[in-house]
């Protein structure tokens, strides 16, 4: 195992002792004792060029007289640094590599990959000399890295986000106090059934990979995959109702239909309402007519006060069955073909966790159609009650007419 920390401070710890020849030794030392890619891992915390490592192994090795032994080269000599020989060169690798909204938009690399050789090519047309190999330390003296996409933007965060999240907390206590049912509600990404490329790995013979399509067009007569998720906060259970037609609310509310009636009513035997956590878009959006008309047949025929609260917009990621749920059944097809509906219902069925998670999912073969229009006579027909606090996120279908 290589020991980085151990090298850094032994290197800082005798680097004012050490003369030249000294450090390039203790490099080629401390690199010999790392293993392989010790030599990497020293030029890395010492600065120290590989090919002077390089020398100091074949110098301990006895393939290489030392050279000048007795005699140490004055401090300042060798080769000046770029930075000095060039002393605009910071400065305009800076300005290339800075984010794009800022400076020149027409300067050069704004469209482009900015790659070692073409910031060195971009240099060299604005005069100064240097390779593409010595890039790597002036960015790194620049303090830039090679940094991926983080998705961290939400987009404007509403004035009454924080609120909604208190408002939330408080009924959710309060269902849980009673031993009334709290459940979250989402639609997982749609997937495509067939022989299609999975994202994740998986654990094959080598040189034995699962062989899948080259493309990811959908197969006409499998189609597509709508998971819509119920998740049960206080049992850690989830239940997937697998649909193979349009994610409408009827198809929400259909699949909350099926929890209750799979697991819901034997768990909650005595509840006389129902707390659903969603998202504030999709087919349970808090602006989707369909999805109070349905919910409201469903409080009615299953006698219940069905009470919805929306997270607020732009924070769909903190609903609980994104990260309770979801995740883990992604994890547990990782790399796995989702080669036909019996395959995906087999591999959410198999999802569990440490913590005791555990998942039903059936097949709903119903054919739910889109555009399907509320009148405004139908909406109030709806007996509801909004909240005081954000009604249009906050509200109650009552059983009763």
């Amino acid at each position: 195992m290589l020991d980085a920390d151990g090298i850094r401070c032994r290197y800082e710890a005798l680097f004012s002792y050490l003369d030249e020849r000294g450090r390039r030794l203790f490099a080629a030392a401390e690199a010999r004792a790392a293993g392989h890619g010790g030599i990497a891992l020293v030029s890395e915390i010492t600065g120290i060029a590989p090919s002077t490592i390089g020398r100091g192994l074949a110098e301990l090795d006895g393939r290489q007289a030392p050279a000048g032994v007795g005699r140490v080269r004055r401090r300042g000599g060798g080769r000046k640094p770029l930075t000095v020989t060039q002393p605009g060169l910071l400065a305009a690798l800076k300005g290339l590599v800075e984010p794009g909204e800022r400076g020149d938009p027409q300067r050069p690399l704004r469209w482009v990959s900015k790659s070692y050789r073409h910031l060195a090519e971009a240099l060299s047309g604005l005069g100064y000399s240097v390779s593409f190999r010595g890039i790597s330390p002036l960015l790194a003296a620049l303090g830039y890295s090679l940094q991926g996409n983080a998705k961290t933007r939400e987009g404007s965060a509403h004035p009454d986000r924080d609120g909604q999240f208190e408002a939330i907390a408080r009924q959710v206590s309060q269902f849980m106090a009673t031993d009334d049912p709290v459940i979250s509600v989402d639609t997982k990404k749609k997937e495509l059934v067939g022989r299609f490329k999975n994202t994740g790995r998986e654990l094959r013979p080598k040189g034995k990979p699962e062989e899948v399509s080259v493309h990811d067009f959908p197969d006409k007569e499998l189609g597509k995959a709508a998971p819509y998720g119920v998740y049960d906060v206080a049992n850690n259970i989830g239940w997937v109702n697998l649909g193979i037609s349009h994610d409408t609310a009827a198809f929400a509310v259909e699949s909350i239909r099926r929890w209750w009636r799979r697991l819901g009513q034997a768990r909650y035997p005595r509840a006389r309402r129902l707390l659903i956590t969603a998202d504030c878009g999709g087919s349970n959006g808090a602006r989707v007519r369909l999805w109070k008309v349905e919910l409201q047949k469903l409080a009615r025929e299953l006698d219940l006060e069905i009470s919805v609260c929306h997270l607020p917009p732009g924070t769909s990621k903190w609903n609980k069955i994104e990260h309770r749920l979801f995740s883990f059944i992604t994890q547990n097809w990782r790399g796995k073909p989702l080669t036909d509906l019996a395959t995906i219902i087999s591999l959410i069925g198999a999802t569990s966790t440490s913590g005791g998670l555990k998942v039903y999912c059936d097949l709903d073969t119903n054919s739910y159609p889109k555009g399907i229009k509320v009148s405004d006579a139908e909406i109030k027909t709806l007996n509801i009650k909004h909240a005081d606090f954000h009604g249009e996120w906050n509200y109650t279908l009552m059983p009763s007419t």
